[in-house]
């Protein structure tokens, strides 16, 4: 049976072409994933299928860690640990 634990996120490692790697919180990726669908035009019918920008950002955070938008365009997030948990 897998542990709980791997399923528990709290810290993220995010790729963006051009960018260096960043650390953001999940509530920071969760901001960045917003601010990205406010500005796309088009989404696929998938996340059409949301009517609200915060449901969108849920349903990519639950359904994958990669997002494509347009050309070249696209985020990518990681779960990371970076404290061992304590017993």
């Amino acid at each position: 049976m897998a542990d709980s634990l791997m399923y528990q996120s709290e810290h993220y490692v995010v790729l963006m072409p051009g960018e260096p790697e960043q650390f953001y919180t999940e509530a920071e990726l969760r901001e960045k994933l917003g601010q990205i669908l406010a500005q796309v035009e088009e989404i696929s019918p998938e996340l059409s299928a949301y009517p609200t920008i915060a449901e969108r950002v849920q349903y990519l955070l639950d359904t994958g860690c990669r997002w494509e938008w347009g050309t070249d365009e696209f985020i990518e997030w990681y779960a990371v640990r970076l404290e061992k948990p304590r017993p």
